[in-house]
């Protein structure tokens, strides 16, 4: 079961990340619960969306894809316990070095993405 659990969480985040980098808003959408929201600091600025909010910008950009971006993002690590997870991953893009850090529930036999936070490092 576990090992099931980490297959789907990484397909999960493939959806995520691909949805990014190419700006998909649908698949991107496909991850998160609806309620989600997110969390973080781009170079010392707070920053707090909804999840509606934060797809609605994906939409109304650039993706990274049309910016003619290499593709680096990458999981780091993944921490199962139950119907809970935590993802930490690595997301350089549009000139930024994020890191962000994914909740994750499985509801309805479906893992979702609960929360996001997320920092920029230099």
């Amino acid at each position: 079961m576990y090992k099931e659990n980490v297959k789907e969480i990484e397909n999960l985040i493939t959806n995520y990340f691909e949805g990014i980098f190419y700006g998909d808003v649908t698949k991107l959408e496909s991850c998160f619960h609806e309620n989600t929201y997110l969390y973080g600091d781009i170079k010392g600025v707070d920053y707090l969306k909804s999840i509606r909010e934060y797809l609605e910008g994906v939409k109304n950009r650039q993706s990274p894809k049309d910016l003619n971006e290499t593709f680096n993002m990458k999981i780091i690590n993944i921490d199962i316990m139950g119907k809970i997870a935590t993802a930490k991953l690595h997301v350089p893009m549009l000139g930024y070095n994020y890191y962000d850090y994914l909740s994750l529930t499985k509801i309805k036999n479906e893992w979702k993405i609960v929360s996001k936070i997320f920092t920029h490092v230099e």
